[in-house]
């Protein structure tokens, strides 16, 4: 039987910087257990809502964003929750809750088990989508 990548603390899957879907999908398909739901989720919101948006892994995210406006979204695990990361949350309606001021403008949505709440992202991504984002 294979093994599947290295899973770093909080249970975030190592996987090698590389462009397009393929990194992507391999970062979700090692989300520990119930982690991974919430990336075939956003994963899924963002193909339905922004069909032509870049995808990447970066620093052992995925992140999602559109040609010439940077990134809009990432998503981490972490110990207890999945931290979805909206790189200009400031300007979404409704602002998600986390952030501090050393991260503005970025917000973004702790996910714990059972949490992810569909209509919230759904709302997020189709706002984001639309915003420049963050280019490393």
């Amino acid at each position: 039987m294979a093994e599947g990548p290295r899973l770093l603390a909080g249970g975030n899957p190592q996987i090698p910087k590389g462009d397009g879907q393929a990194p992507v999908d391999a970062y979700i398909a090692a989300m520990p257990g119930w982690k991974q739901e919430i990336g075939r989720g956003v994963e899924a919101l963002v193909t339905e809502l922004v069909p032509e948006a870049t995808r990447a892994v970066r620093w052992n995210s995925p992140f999602w964003g559109g040609e010439g406006q940077g990134f809009f979204l990432s998503i981490h695990c972490l110990t207890k929750v999945v931290r979805c990361t909206f790189f200009a949350g400031r300007s979404l309606d409704p602002v998600p809750a986390g952030g501090t001021p050393k991260a503005e403008p970025a917000r973004w949505a702790d996910v714990g088990e059972g949490e992810f709440d569909e209509g919230a992202f759904r709302v997020w991504i189709a706002q984001a989508a639309r915003v420049p984002g963050w280019t490393p």
